[in-house]
């Protein structure tokens, strides 16, 4: 779930995945921002009391203040924040791990805001509250790998097809486009494509929801390395499981 509100020009914006197994404030302090330098190969790492994107300070907070099952940070400036103010806290509560952040006054005007910083927000944190939720218990059942390879082959085709159809010139780059979107667009509205509905198989992120956009691209551009390792490493970047319907 994500949620944006916009009050006289302090932002309001929470996003929440299903986590069973409640987390302490330490881990979440500790495990955080950790999670965001994995998952951006360490172009996002905290330094200090800020983050930074390579040597951009993007945030700047005071000294965290932590509970049992709670961490916040206060907002005190970086180049994405107008002025100091507003905060940002990660919360254990009721079977969800919870990003909120409140009274924050973004640098950028509203329109720009909302079209850039807002939905990579959402997609970072949503990917870091997955990270930290972990994979246990599992979302269900998980597709056994011939089931998915068959999925595969089928969606492959489909995609082969339809560039042969619709692109007489430059053929490859056809099939790639039409590849990315067949596939984004079925992870992120319903879980399938073609290939998974005829093999009886959904895409899940680990809590058991529907990938978000960002995960499901996410997991497409990731999807040669689980090629070339023989590994499901896209499933494990973008926080997602093949389970069987």
């Amino acid at each position: 779930m994500n949620d944006m509100r916009w009050i006289d020009g302090e932002v309001q914006v929470e996003d929440s995945v299903r986590a069973e197994r409640p987390l302490s404030g330490e881990t979440l302090r500790e495990g955080f921002f950790e999670a965001a330098a994995e998952l951006s190969l360490g172009l996002i790492r905290m330094r200090g009391d800020s983050i930074y994107l390579g040597p951009l300070e993007l945030l700047r907070f005071d000294y965290p203040a932590t509970t049992t099952q709670s961490v916040s940070w206060p907002i005190e400036g970086g180049m994405l924040a107008g002025e100091a103010g507003g905060y940002l806290e990660v919360r254990s509560a009721e079977g969800q791990l919870v990003a909120k952040v409140e009274g924050y006054r973004p640098r950028l005007p509203r329109p720009i805001y909302m079209l850039t910083q807002l939905p990579l927000h959402h997609a970072l944190a949503r990917l870091q509250l997955l990270h930290l939720r972990g994979r246990r218990p599992v979302p269900g059942v998980p597709a056994d790998v011939s089931g998915r390879l068959a999925a595969g082959l089928i969606d492959a085709g489909i995609c082969a097809g339809i560039a042969l159809t619709v692109a007489r010139r430059r053929r490859f780059r056809a099939l790639l486009a039409i590849a990315a979107a067949y596939h984004i667009a079925g992870w992120a509205v319903s879980g399938r494509t073609v290939g998974g509905a005829i093999m009886r198989q959904r895409v899940v992120s680990v809590d058991g929801s529907r990938p978000s956009l960002g995960q499901a691209t996410l997991r497409f551009v990731t999807l040669p390395l689980a090629a070339i390792r023989l590994r499901a490493l896209h499933d494990d970047v973008a926080s997602t499981d093949v389970i069987t319907d």
